[in-house]
Formats: structure tokens, C-alpha cells, sequence
């Protein structure tokens, strides 16, 4: 099971989750992950608004930056966002668990 955030704010509960979707989502809009340590003003914010892309794609943008300067403990949560950003990244890269029906390839050089 993929890696997910839980809370509520406003009487609403909110799971905030990356897919391979909602990363090639937020590529396209201009997210590039390796930017953290050079924009972080930037970059962090956008690594919490995209994790509402997989379950809340339509909440506006102003309330996602409201939710986000509530939340507490934001070093912690910005770890886990990281975590759950890479998950789907390295999921690509896995073998595939049954050898029936995959495709074998080969290089000519």
C-alpha cells in the first residue's frame, strides 16, 4: 500500500498521497524536486501541494498554502512528503515480480 498523510482541518479530512500521476502532474508544471536545496521557499510548499493532486486535485491553491502554514512539526512532515514523493519514483524502476508474459530485451553492441 502506498504511503499516505491523514488529518483533518475545517471538519474535513484530507489524504495526502504521490502516484506516479500526480509526480508526472507536477513535472509538467514546472516541479523539480532537486530545486529544494537552491528554492526552497518555492519548492517546499509545491512538494505539499502536490500531494493533494492523487485524492484532492481541485482544492485551491490558497487553502492548501492555509493548511499548510497550520500545520505543525513541518521539518518531520517534510521528510515524510519526501518519502512518499520517492516511493513511486523507485517503484518504476522495480523488476517486474512474475517472469510470464514480461518482455525480454536485448542490445546490439
Amino acid at each position: 500500500m502506498a504511503k499516505q498523510i491523514t488529518f483533518v482541518y475545517d471538519g474535513k479530512e484530507y489524504t495526502l498521497e504521490f502516484t506516479r500521476k500526480s509526480i508526472e502532474t507536477m513535472e509538467k508544471q514546472g516541479f523539480v524536486a532537486s530545486d529544494i536545496t537552491e528554492k526552497p521557499m518555492s519548492t517546499l510548499p509545491a512538494l505539499f501541494a502536490g500531494a493533494f493532486i492523487a485524492h484532492h486535485k481541485f482544492v485551491k491553491r490558497e487553502l492548501i498554502d492555509e493548511i499548510f502554514d497550520k500545520l505543525t512539526n513541518k521539518q518531520e512532515l517534510i521528510g515524510k512528503l519526501a518519502e512518499m514523493y520517492n516511493e513511486p519514483i523507485l517503484s518504476l524502476m522495480d523488476e517486474p515480480a512474475e517472469d510470464e508474459g514480461n518482455v525480454k530485451w536485448g542490445a546490439s553492441w
